[in-house]
């Protein structure tokens, strides 16, 4: 018996039933009639049809010798689309940025400078001091996202004949700021940060996890955010809805670096085509749909602003990109708390069956986090909205 045949007769004794139901158990939900809508980040959509038939179809090599036509292809398209020589395909975006500060700031006593606020700083587990020996030196991020340009000045330390401080090397920007709200980083402000960086001869790195919101959000093309920056990690699981991976584009040189800096960090993979195949996809059907994501999210915060009565405020002017920050000023419901009730199944007196997954962020007990991506559609904003007054407007 051949082995299609013993896979065709697997197939059509296989009861999806079987597989399914454990995770009706898990969650604890009614498959068949519940509707989930997860705003928690937008790292949580599935795979589209087209990214996984690419998958299964993609060309392949071994990406160590650098013979993987598709992640080739990828790495060539993103550095295009960036306007930079070269590409590199990195599992993850913590590793990306660690590969590209390590190439910047590879002695001893070495540092970057980088906001308080920034991805980097705070959930990345320090990696670039632990795993990198580089001194993160915080510059306070302003509430757009921006970092105060007269602190990063001052805390500049180039080198010279004072033996006491570390070396700057490179600053690092985010955009956009996740923390700060999704803010979009704009050109100007980016020139600003170039002719210091100039001046003080550092090299400029941006972790551009969600880059391409802040390109939409501006309406620029996305090149003309990084036009100075020597190093960029783009990330492909985020707004753009791909599986995993992100890539880190820069000048040859610099990319050839990073390229042995992964193999030390464990990245080397081998036919990474399979991996590299989705990316593609997204940027070619993923990447039209951001805006609608904007859309969304500015009809969401629009909403949620209408919930004052309840004690619950939001600056939907700060609302620029897919993320909505939302604050509960409430005694009797903390933010972790109104999360659990979002999750619960709806009932009749709220859109039936609807479970929405947020996010309650930072340590004071007010703060929810919504995220919008390509899977959260404009009738479950709305019906998000209707469940959310149906809980605010409750005493606990």
């Amino acid at each position: 018996m051949s082995a299609n045949t013993v896979l065709k007769r697997v197939a059509a004794a296989f009861d999806s039933s079987l597989f399914l139901r454990p995770l009706c158990k898990l969650y604890k939900t009614n498959m068949a009639s519940t509707r989930v809508v997860d705003m928690r980040s937008d790292t949580v959509t599935t795979p589209t049809e087209p990214m996984r038939a690419a998958m299964a179809g993609a060309a392949v090599g071994d990406d160590v010798y650098g013979e993987d036509p598709t992640a080739i292809a990828l790495q060539g398209k993103m550095a295009s689309l960036l306007g930079k020589e070269a590409g590199l395909f990195l599992p993850t975006g913590t590793m990306s940025n660690l590969a590209a500060l390590m190439c910047h700031a590879n002695g001893r006593g070495e540092e970057v400078i980088l906001g308080d606020r920034s991805h980097i700083s705070i959930w990345e587990q320090g990696a670039i001091a632990s795993l990198g020996g580089i001194f993160p030196r915080q510059v306070r991020n302003n509430p757009d996202g921006t970092l105060d340009l007269d602190e990063l000045v001052s805390k500049i330390h180039p080198g010279g004949h004072d033996g006491h401080y570390c070396l700057t090397k490179a600053i690092v920007i985010e955009n956009t700021q996740n923390f700060c709200g999704g803010a979009p980083i704009s050109p100007e402000y980016m020139d600003k940060v170039a002719s210091i960086a100039r001046k003080h001869s550092l090299k400029i790195h941006v972790d551009g996890a969600r880059l391409f919101n802040a390109a939409t959000a501006l309406d620029v093309e996305a090149k003309e955010l990084v036009k100075h920056a020597d190093t960029v990690s783009v990330c492909l699981s985020k707004g753009l809805g791909a599986p995993v991976g992100s890539v880190l584009v820069g000048s040859k040189e610099t990319i050839d670096r990073c390229h042995r800096i992964r193999k030390a960090l464990g990245g080397g993979m081998r036919q990474i085509g399979v991996l590299a195949a989705p990316g593609l996809v997204a940027l070619e059907t993923i990447l039209p749909l951001l805006k609608t994501d904007h859309e969304n999210a500015k009809l969401f915060a629009q909403g949620v602003a209408g919930f004052g009565e309840f004690g619950v405020t939001v600056d939907v002017e700060r609302v620029r990109s897919n993320m909505v920050l939302f604050s509960i000023e409430r005694d009797d419901l903390r933010a972790e708390r109104f999360c659990e009730f979002m999750e619960e199944e709806g009932s009749s007196d709220s859109p039936p069956f609807l479970k929405a997954r947020l996010l309650a962020q930072g340590t004071d007990g007010k703060v929810v986090r919504a995220v919008f991506h390509h899977q959260v559609s404009r009738e479950d904003t709305e019906d998000v909205l209707k469940k959310m007054r149906n809980i605010l407007s409750k005493k606990y």
